[in-house]
């Protein structure tokens, strides 16, 4: 994906976050049964694609294709996409089925980090049951077999407990995996997975080892601060000098003396 569409799939998850963490595996299903729409009607495509069209156009559109077949919270996800220029066609695709895992691993977030983990456990168990057997492999990409049976396969080859989203995002790997192979697009799914995990986990760096009491005051402001239990993982940098550098996802928290040093060097060689 371009640089210019990965930034507007960037902006458009932060604006549309809370309607993805809201609509479930409901929401996904319907989005990823919207890509498919989309991916096999090439007129349709290239009409909410279309840099020459006008936003609302191309917004309009959607609502008139999609509005009484899925949900009202599907049409926003699927209009604020259209309203957004992506590079090529292709590349609205891929952001439209970048949001609907999304709204998945969201769902399995409920569970927390734990949540998290499992959701990423089980698609990579599914991955390893699947790459272990060539006839299981061939199955799975079989066109002769109804689209349907294949997704059935996937379904049985997942454990008993296995999470609603990893049900989900499997199917959606056999069933439209989109020119690439299942697995492949599971593997991908998987590492959005974990990507999310890194905002339930602080790295933290200090100079010097803290003690218990300085870690579990540390440990309930930042997860005051983020709005949610965090791990932390605590490293030591002698090179830090002092103060505490942390890490939760891509935000970072810098206070060390080594940062503040860095910057007053900066600014005076400017």
């Amino acid at each position: 994906m371009s640089q210019a569409s990965r930034d507007s799939l960037a902006q458009l998850h932060t604006e549309l976050k809370a309607t993805l963490s809201a609509g479930g595996v409901e929401l996904g299903a319907e989005l990823f049964a919207a890509l498919k729409v989309i991916d096999e009607n090439g007129a349709l495509r290239r009409s909410i694609t279309d840099p020459t069209v006008e936003a609302n156009r191309r917004q309009e559109l959607i609502r008139k294709v999609f509005a009484n077949k899925v949900a009202t919270n599907t049409v926003t996800v699927l209009q604020d996409l259209a309203g957004v220029r992506w590079t090529t066609e292709r590349e609205f695709g891929d952001a439209l089925e970048e949001m609907a895992a999304t709204t998945a691993i969201y769902n399995a977030e409920q569970g927390g980090l734990a949540g998290l983990k499992t959701l990423t456990q089980q698609l990579l168990e599914f991955n390893r049951v699947v790459e272990a057997s060539h006839e299981l492999q061939r199955a799975l990409t079989d066109q002769q077999a109804p689209v349907s049976s294949r997704g059935d396969l996937a379904d049985n080859l997942m454990s008993a407990n296995a999470l609603n989203s990893a049900k989900l995002l499997v199917r959606q790997a056999v069933e439209n995996p989109r020119g690439v192979k299942p697995v492949d697009l599971v593997r991908r799914f998987a590492d959005l997975s974990a990507q999310q995990q890194r905002q339930w986990i602080a790295d933290v760096t200090v100079a010097r080892p803290l003690q218990q009491a300085q870690l579990d005051r540390l440990a309930g402001s930042l997860s005051s601060t983020f709005g949610r239990q965090l791990q932390l993982n605590v490293h030591t940098d002698p090179q830090l000098i002092g103060g505490i550098r942390i890490q939760v996802g891509d935000e970072v928290i810098d206070s060390s003396v080594a940062s503040r040093l860095n910057d007053l060097n900066t600014k005076l060689a400017g």
